[in-house]
């Protein structure tokens, strides 16, 4: 065992997850796991168990395969493709500043890599004092705290237990707002400006927002200094939320009204972007690069525009890197 001098420290970048396969059968396994976290759906468990297993389960892993299939990649899941990459990338990133010093490893809160996975690998490397980055630039109960309850419960089984540091969000950090910024900037340069730009983000029960989830005041904050930073008057842009499930009323504006109402007003051309997503995934590519892009253009819309998420652009691994760096700050 190294001593606590020489161990690598261990960053654990963290995502939500995705089926390993485009299938019913391996999406009922993703599904069943992502649904039942009380994080999720704060429902009495025994009420939830019969609607989960007796409904919803029989119907929607049918439909969200065929979502999948959509968007399904030789390499396999785009949003596991995608945060691999990252991870690599910020493991370069943090090799070129100190080397040896960090080793960076992936999990995803539901599906594999799982979270145990991640913590085993960096535990079998040597760290003894670790840093968990959710890859969520804003904070809700039902993804970050989720991650850091996955966390603990890993832990509880261990004899011994790391010294832990957790990235609560990013949502206002001034090199995450840049690269979403240059992003943006980017592909305006190369494809023109559209008349309005859509933020879309994860939608979230309206009722976790009532009980004090900080979530809707951290994703308006991102979306009003991102504004600020492309020069963009109050007009010129909307946030908005997707990924609506269930009969409840959950945050608003949602993202496929917003786009059929602008359609309908003569709104030529829209650019959607989605800055509360790292990596582009099923919500991306299929529900609004896809499902609501026809929504806009059946509603009288003329051009939808998506710019994919930050991925792994550089701007995007540096920003996290030194996200990093100064979190571990004192453990260098």
């Amino acid at each position: 065992m190294a001593s606590p001098s020489s161990a690598p420290l261990g960053v654990l970048l963290t995502n939500l997850g995705t089926p390993d396969a485009p299938t019913p059968a391996a999406t009922r396994r993703y599904l069943k796991e992502f649904l039942w976290d009380p994080r999720v759906v704060e429902i009495p468990r025994p009420l939830w168990w019969l609607i989960l297993n007796g409904l919803v389960l029989t119907v929607r892993p049918r439909r969200s395969a065929h979502a999948y299939q959509r968007v399904w990649t030789d390499q396999g899941s785009p949003l596991l493709t995608i945060s691999r990459r990252i991870t690599d990338e910020v493991q370069a990133a943090l090799e070129r500043h100190r080397p040896g010093a960090m080793v960076v490893r992936l999990a995803m809160r539901y599906g594999s890599p799982s979270i145990a996975q991640g913590l085993t690998e960096l535990r079998d490397a040597g760290a003894r004092q670790i840093l968990v980055l959710p890859l969520y630039p804003q904070y809700s109960a039902s993804t970050a705290a989720s991650t850091l309850d996955a966390v603990y419960r890993v832990l509880k089984g261990w004899r011994e237990v790391p010294s832990l540091r957790f990235v609560r969000d990013y949502h206002d950090d001034p090199g995450y707002i840049g690269a979403l910024a240059e992003k943006i900037r980017a592909y305006w340069r190369q494809h023109g400006q559209g008349d309005r730009l859509v933020l879309s983000y994860h939608g979230l029960p309206q009722r976790f927002a009532d009980l004090g989830d900080p979530y809707p005041q951290q994703c308006h904050l991102t979306s009003a200094l991102l504004a600020e930073e492309l020069g963009l008057r109050q007009d010129q842009w909307v946030a908005t939320f997707q990924s609506r499930f269930g009969r409840a009323e959950w945050l608003k504006p949602y993202t496929d009204a917003t786009l059929q109402r602008l359609g309908a007003e003569g709104v030529k051309r829209i650019d959607l972007a989605c800055p509360g997503f790292s990596a582009d995934c099923l919500e991306t590519l299929e529900e609004n690069a896809m499902t609501n892009r026809d929504l806009y253009l059946a509603a009288g819309g003329e051009q939808f525009h998506y710019i994919p998420c930050l991925n792994d652009d550089p701007r995007h691994v540096q920003a996290l890197t030194d996200l990093v760096l100064r979190q571990l700050s004192g453990w260098l």
